[in-house]
């Protein structure tokens, strides 16, 4: 059985289902007004892992996932504009143009990593009235109040406002911004409900009892996670970041509004860093997929990079980082083509393999035992069997690759004859540019004893 770290024990707590056989997971997804970078995607492989490991264990998983296309204001908490009607300002596309644009790249980007679709996957915008329904029950509780730019919960009147974080309620308060609006009653309350500019229209709004105007961010998952897994189910997923905010007022209106827990168990991933710095804007240092295929990187080689590390602590990605990844992934690529089609596996690698998942999923270890099989003396059509099975929870896409010799297009071969001509050379310089013109026509080259060998790269639908 899996043990995790649960956020609110701060402990390795096994996993117990609320019902037998059966895990509710709820993952906050992405706010849908840009192309989701590398730093989402860390979140939703180590979550995509966690849920084929629940499932190898034996688990039927309902996997659900937020898009959020309303409501996220540019503060990340309650002021400033939604994301969504400032990238329809700044572009000209309406904000649900923008939404729909940025929902399909994101399921494109996920397919393309190997990401499993979630079981639902529901937009707040298509959840207005549930999240009215919310309000009005935490209103008739007596937890909120009227301000005149929309509807707030009192933290005052929630006791435990503060202990899932950790943080003291008065660094809490210290920290939260009060100023843009002198009528919160306390720092750390939080909009419920935002009524829309008075003499301005927004795209997207709605009727309330409280007036028109649109959902806070945080409301629309304490609503959509109580209407497709009820409350309380057994995993909340996200990164690190929403722990302090999001995920503390999360907890704070679904507990007021129905008297039980949120969920049993908290997963949450570390941040990514890059060389060593926060991700942002203003360092140039924010990369999606397709910024790093244009630089020759595989999509899986991002997923390999990302198993690298364990989900619990920072990551620090770099481009000699990855391009190590694709180098391992292109060598397990290269190496199942000789061998035999699976018929019986390791079953002592194979256990230890799970076992590493189980203890919290431990992913650099679960690496470290596929390379020892890998270099194991076991009969290939056995290391086939366990690759496959190891594979099934890595989601790297070897499948295809054993047993199966690849048809290398005429134009790579030719590159790849002068390529080995420049090496033969010792034209270094040469065989680097020619390893990149091939790289950029979507294969990888692996250098071996035997010689070169060319492998393609994962296409988006693989």
């Amino acid at each position: 059985m899996i043990r995790l770290w649960n956020t609110p024990s701060r402990k390795k707590e096994e996993l117990k289902p609320l019902q037998a056989g059966k895990i509710g997971l709820y993952a906050c997804g992405p706010t849908v007004y840009q192309r989701a970078h590398i730093g989402n995607f860390r979140a939703y492989i180590m979550e995509d892992v966690l849920r084929r490991v629940l499932e190898h264990d034996g688990f039927s998983v309902k996997h659900v996932m937020n898009i959020t296309d309303v409501g996220h204001l540019t503060d990340d908490a309650d002021e400033g504009e939604d994301k969504l009607e400032k990238a329809s300002a700044e572009t000209g596309s309406t904000a649900r143009e923008i939404a729909e644009k940025f929902t399909k790249l994101f399921f494109e980007d996920s397919r393309r990593l190997q990401i499993l679709a979630p079981t639902k996957a529901p937009k707040a915008t298509e959840h207005i009235k549930e999240q009215i329904a919310l309000i009005e029950e935490l209103e008739k509780k007596g937890f909120t109040y009227n301000t005149s730019d929309g509807v707030y919960f009192d933290t005052s009147k929630f006791p435990d406002y503060g202990k899932f974080s950790g943080q003291p309620l008065e660094e809490k308060e210290a920290g939260a911004r009060v100023a843009a609006n002198p009528e919160k009653k306390n720092p750390t309350d939080f909009a419920l409900w935002k009524f829309s500019p008075v003499g301005s229209k927004r795209q997207m709004e709605w009727p309330s009892p409280w007036g028109v105007g649109f959902p806070g961010w945080h409301i629309e998952c304490s609503a959509m996670a109580e209407k497709y897994l009820g409350q309380p189910f057994d995993i909340h997923a996200g990164g690190v970041d929403h722990i302090p905010v999001h995920h503390e007022n999360e907890i704070a209106q679904s507990v007021a509004a129905y008297g039980k827990p949120l969920a049993d168990y908290w997963f949450h991933v570390e941040f990514l860093l890059v060389d060593g710095r926060k991700m942002s804007k203003s360092l140039g240092n924010i990369f999606t997929l397709d910024d790093l295929e244009k630089k020759g990187f595989d999509p899986l080689a991002v997923r390999y990079f990302f198993l690298g590390a364990h989900y619990r602590q920072k990551q620090n990605f770099t481009f000699d980082a990855l391009q190590a990844a694709q180098n391992a992934l292109t060598k397990l690529r290269v190496i199942v083509q000789d061998w035999e089609k699976p018929k019986t596996g390791c079953a002592d690698l194979e256990a230890e393999f799970y076992a590493a998942l189980d203890d919290d999923l431990n992913t650099p270890q679960a690496l470290a035992v596929l390379w020892k099989m890998v270099d194991s003396d076991n009969p290939t059509s056995a290391k086939a069997e366990t690759l496959m099975a190891m594979d099934k929870i890595l989601g790297l896409g070897l499948e295809k690759y054993v047993s199966k010799p690849v048809k290398i297009a005429k134009d790579i071969q030719e590159l790849l004859v002068q390529r080995e001509a420049a090496r033969n050379e010792k034209d270094w310089v040469e065989a680097d540019k020619l390893r990149d013109e091939i790289a950029k026509r979507g294969w990888s080259v692996e250098d071996t004893a035997e010689g070169q060998k060319a492998i393609p790269k994962a296409t988006p639908s693989s």
